[in-house]
């Protein structure tokens, strides 16, 4: 059986700029995968392939057996990937409720206004925003318009879900919720692929990791392989005790 996810000889070149070089990997169905790297290592970019915001040099992308290369992200969307941006981007004039309504219904079930609004709800729920439904998403704290990021591409009912560094500026109790609800996911046999650079985290939650540096795979293992590896402790980690430690247990927010 193919992978969910398929990510073959990808490349994004700027002129002579290499942003994303020859760049292969899948994800399997309910996995999560890690990606990591230094700044500029071309993640948010490959994101960028993948979900059809900007068409690559040369590759391909599947998604379920299905070739996606190049799709623009209404279809991408559609087909069941969606994604979270780094930036935060909520409809800042609409409620909590309403941005993840939009999420549902230009998703991957195209849901009709009341099926998409009951959707809405369920996902905030989820992501422990349901007290908020009725604020204006401008309103949120970054904690809580990094849930609502991450509840409105929820609502497009994607099998797979990528994450642009949504743990990033996060305190550790509000780090440890999201780690729960990320658990919760794949629970429910939704995969995932983050970036990230809180490494205690992704090395624990991550069942592999991708290690990416000015645009090329430098590794690919399970968690305590690439936290080891000497060429990623030099290119990223930097201190290899320090690494060693990084796939200890991590808090998931269950106390304060």
């Amino acid at each position: 059986m193919s992978a969910l996810l398929e990510v073959t000889g990808l490349c994004k070149h700027f002129g002579g700029l290499r942003a994303v070089d020859e760049v292969s990997f899948t994800v399997e169905e309910g996995e999560i995968l890690g990606l990591i790297g230094p700044n500029g290592a071309g993640k948010s970019t490959l994101f960028n392939l993948i979900t059809g915001v900007m068409p690559p040099s040369g590759g391909r992308v599947r998604l379920a057996g299905t070739d996606i290369t190049g799709w623009p992200p209404y279809r991408v969307v559609r087909s069941g990937l969606a994604r979270t941006h780094q930036i935060v981007r909520p409809l800042n004039d609409m409620t909590v409720l309403d941005n993840c309504t939009v999420g549902a219904c230009f998703g991957s079930e195209t849901l009709g206004l009341s099926q998409a609004r009951r959707v809405a709800g369920e996902i905030l729920e989820l992501v422990a925003l349901a007290d908020c439904r009725h604020r204006l998403a401008s309103s949120l704290t970054i904690a809580g318009k990094k849930r609502l990021e991450v509840a409105r591409a929820l609502c497009a009912r994607p099998k797979l879900l990528l994450l642009d560094e949504v743990l990033a500026g996060l305190n550790p109790t509000e780090v440890g919720r999201m780690i729960q609800v990320f658990r919760a996911l794949r629970k429910g046999g939704i995969a995932i692929v983050m970036i990230e650079h809180l490494m205690q985290a992704v090395m624990n939650l991550s069942d592999r990791v991708v290690v990416l540096n000015f645009g090329r795979k430098i590794a690919e293992g399970r968690p305590h392989e690439v936290a080891t590896d000497a060429g990623v402790v030099e290119a990223y980690l930097g201190d290899p005790h320090i690494a060693a430690r990084l796939t200890g247990p991590v808090s998931d927010g269950a106390t304060p």
